[in-house]
This record gives structure tokens, sequence and C-alpha cells, in this order.
């Protein structure tokens, strides 16, 4: 049985490689039907804001990865609560549905995962 990951992505869209390596390698695991699953964390949860203007910084948008993720089987998306409080985001203003986790249940999700990575 394959090893289950969790990614999580804690960089914004616009900071940079970060952000599109975590999605590249949650969708590469996703095409070798890995478990795992995808946590945004700190201003990793930028990623879900929904009316990104990324051609405004000459950015490309993330929004067709994170679509795609459902495709490549990865139904796992977890956001912390305490991020989005602390960037002034809603959880109704999220581009794609997500697990939103207190920080006692981020640690009980690290613990499910046999891998982490964080980028």
């Amino acid at each position: 049985m394959p090893k289950s990951l969790l990614v999580v992505s804690r960089q914004a869209p616009w900071s940079g490689p970060d952000a599109r390596e975590a999605l590249d390698l949650v969708l590469a695991g996703g095409a070798f039907d890995l478990p795992l699953g995808l946590l945004f964390l700190d201003d990793g949860v930028f990623q879900l804001q929904n009316n990104q203007q990324a051609s405004a910084i000459e950015q490309k948008n993330l929004c067709a990865n994170l679509q795609a993720l459902p495709l490549f089987g990865v139904e796992a998306l977890f956001v912390s609560a305490r991020s989005l409080q602390q960037r002034g985001l809603e959880d109704h203003s999220l581009s794609m549905p997500a697990h939103i986790l207190d920080d006692l249940q981020i640690r009980v999700l690290f613990e499910r995962y046999d891998q982490v990575i964080t980028l």
C-alpha cells in the first residue's frame, strides 16, 4: 500500500514558485493514485481567494490548477481557520470547498499522514 502524503502549502500565489510547486506535487501524486491531502496554511490560504488578479503582477493564475485537483482524485483539501482569520478572509470567499480546521484538528491531521512536505 502506498504511503499517504500531506502537502502543506504556506506561500501566497504571488510570493514565488512554492505555491505552484505544491500544487504540481499534489497533482502528480494524484495522477499516481497516491493517498494525499493538501493543507493551506499561513499565506497559502490566499491561493483559495476568489477573484485573484494574477495578471496584474504578471503571474499565472493558479485557479485552473486548483480546479483540476478533483479530476486527479485529490479531494482532501484543508484550510487553517486561524490563517483565514488572521488574513481577514471568510470561508465563503474561497474559490473551492475545503475543510476548515482549527489548530487542534491540524495537529491530528498531521498524525493521519505517513509523510508531510511543506512548501
